[in-house]
């Protein structure tokens, strides 16, 4: 998000500002990682508490690496996936000993605490998602702009940037600066319609007197929120089994957790992929996603 490009400089210093620029993609597609999401056999509750037989069954991630380096960090996390004809589940499983949130204002910047994120890509757009431990969510959509008239984003009223209603601000990511699609238009007032998510807390809340376990999240997102993704060439919505999409998953902190004399270098920002830069914002270095049957 548009925040990051001045986290960037109060909290890596070289670290981030020496990846500012370099070649494109920042990794390549043969390091990035793939999962699987696997189709529910029963109805999921969002309670955030990942306890149904299906996400016992799902398989789990990798554990998340650090977000530039790709090296391996202090506390684990990771991602599991499902799905059915109505919904994309993401749960997330985030070993964290001290579990702190305050913010619980709707698009508060939930950014300046610990959060996980979520994103999930199309040909034209992508979606951005943020939620920390009390719950409390910050949400986006960013089109690129050099399809958003030709897809038709900009006939949508809620991304109708002509609009007075319609908030809306050109961005240019964060660490990488020279995607070759250029910039994208930031619709940080759209909500995903439809969306579910639930936190579980494993511990006390802001409570630094005893050690917590960490917290569980549980997410919903209905298949066809996802059209505005991909409007100049639509997908089939609801999907089927053998389906690829690209979603990025990440974690956010603001404490680094590194030992220098062992080499470990700590951006705070933890991926299931690295991105080989300070920057969410690159769909070519998100995870491919397939969707499998339950009996695969």
């Amino acid at each position: 998000m548009l925040y990051r490009s001045f986290l960037l400089l109060v909290t890596l210093g070289n670290l981030g500002l020496a990846q500012q620029e370099q070649g494109f993609p920042p990794v390549k597609e043969s390091d990035v990682r793939h999962i699987d999401a696997l189709r529910t056999s029963g109805p999921i509750r969002i309670d955030g508490k990942l306890d149904e037989q299906d996400w016992k069954r799902a398989p789990e991630s990798p554990r998340f690496v650090d977000l530039i380096s790709g090296h391996e960090t202090i506390h684990d996390t990771r991602v599991r996936l499902l799905w059915d004809d109505d919904n994309l589940y993401v749960g997330y499983t985030v070993q964290e000993p001290d579990v702190k949130a305050t913010f619980t204002k709707r698009d508060s910047p939930i950014y300046q605490e610990n959060d996980v994120e979520f994103f999930i890509a199309g040909e034209d757009a992508y979606y951005e998602f943020e939620i920390n431990a009390l719950g409390t969510i910050y949400e986006g959509l960013f089109a690129w702009q050099d399809s958003y008239i030709s897809s038709g984003i900009a006939s949508l009223p809620q991304l109708d940037r002509t609009r007075d209603d319609v908030r809306c601000q050109a961005f240019n990511g964060v660490g990488l600066k020279s995607h070759p699609r250029g910039l994208r238009w930031a619709f940080l007032d759209w909500d995903y319609p439809g969306a579910f998510q639930a936190v579980k807390i494993h511990g006390t809340l802001n409570d630094s007197t005893d050690h917590d376990l960490g917290w569980t999240v549980e997410l919903s997102f209905p298949w066809k929120g996802l059209s505005v993704l991909n409007m100049s060439q639509p997908r089939t919505l609801p999907p089927r089994a053998g389906d690829v999409w690209r979603m990025d998953f990440s974690r956010f902190n603001q404490y680094k957790s590194l030992d220098p004399s062992a080499g470990q270098q700590d951006s705070g920002g933890w991926a299931l992929s690295h991105h080989g830069i300070w920057d969410s914002h690159i769909p070519e270095c998100f995870p491919f996603v397939t969707l499998r049957d339950n009996q695969d």
